[in-house]
């Protein structure tokens, strides 16, 4: 493999027959060698979780264009440990997570496996950014990809700071249409009400995910307000969650942590006085 292109490594949530992935690995081989390291079947939702207490499997597999790309039974996490630390043979330029089906805004990210695409790249020290649609139906996969190109050229000509990494979303229209790309942080985007009770044909109660609707706030300079006013949102994440305003705050704890300490000298030492 020549170091004269930049090593892209792709991975995704919907899995490695996914279209969104396909077109994606389209556009970035225009610019570098690309390695798909993907789940053998989709995985939305799952998070950041990783495989532990069973065997990984990773298989070679043609896709459609007729390139190799490996299906691994693990999650996403797992695919870009595999890919960056064994498959890759060295420490991947860019690591991208998507094309994802479905935006990935707000409280999204917190569930979201391709998300967790480019959250492990950043733990791994990898420049990396996920890229996700914001529709369902009849989904502009194109538009994403020329986005992701042009994000990924932008990308490998800087340095991120460690632990950084980009989350994307992608208006679902034609590049002609999109208003432009904005900077932003992260929006108000909730789930709200509770699961569908149903009864399976046993007699037995249930439940089904998916009944809850979302409840979102269409801010101008978050993610959800950019993208619902037709731009493509660009929001910096880091992998450290820390709130540091609150931690002096909270200091005074650590003083009256002690006092719990004492109170149980006192009861060992009367304890032992008794007997």
């Amino acid at each position: 493999m020549s170091r004269k292109r930049p090593l892209i490594l792709l991975s995704n949530d919907d899995g490695v027959h996914a279209q969104g992935l396909l077109h994606l690995k389209r556009a970035m081989k225009a610019i570098g060698e690309v390695i798909v390291v993907a789940p053998d079947r989709p995985r939305s939702s799952c998070s950041h979780s990783i495989t532990l207490h069973k065997p990984l499997r990773v298989f070679e597999w043609r896709d459609e264009d007729g390139d190799i790309v490996y299906a691994c039974n693990g999650m996403p996490a797992d695919c870009v440990i595999l890919g960056i630390r064994v498959l890759c043979g060295q420490m991947p330029d860019l690591v991208i997570g998507g094309i994802n089906d479905g935006p990935n805004l707000g409280d999204d990210i917190i569930y979201s496996g391709t998300v967790a695409v480019a959250r492990e790249a950043a733990l791994e020290g990898c420049k990396a950014f996920a890229i996700s649609v914001a529709g369902f139906e009849n989904i502009h996969y194109e538009t994403a990809a020329l986005v992701a190109k042009w994000l990924a050229k932008q990308l490998l000509k800087i340095e991120l700071p460690r632990g950084v990494f980009l989350n994307v979303n992608v208006p679902n229209l034609p590049l002609e249409q999109l208003k432009g790309l904005k900077i932003t942080k992260r929006g108000f985007k909730h789930y709200v009400g509770p699961p569908e009770k149903r009864v399976d044909p046993q007699g037995r109660v249930y439940f089904w995910r998916g009944a809850e609707r979302p409840v979102s706030e269409n801010l101008p300079g978050t993610d959800v307000g950019e993208v619902t006013a037709g731009f493509v949102s660009v929001t910096p994440l880091h992998v450290d969650t820390t709130f540091a305003p609150l931690i002096e705050e909270l200091r005074g704890w650590e003083l009256s942590f002690g006092d719990l300490a004492e109170i149980s000298n006192k009861r060992r030492r009367a304890k032992t006085h008794r007997t």
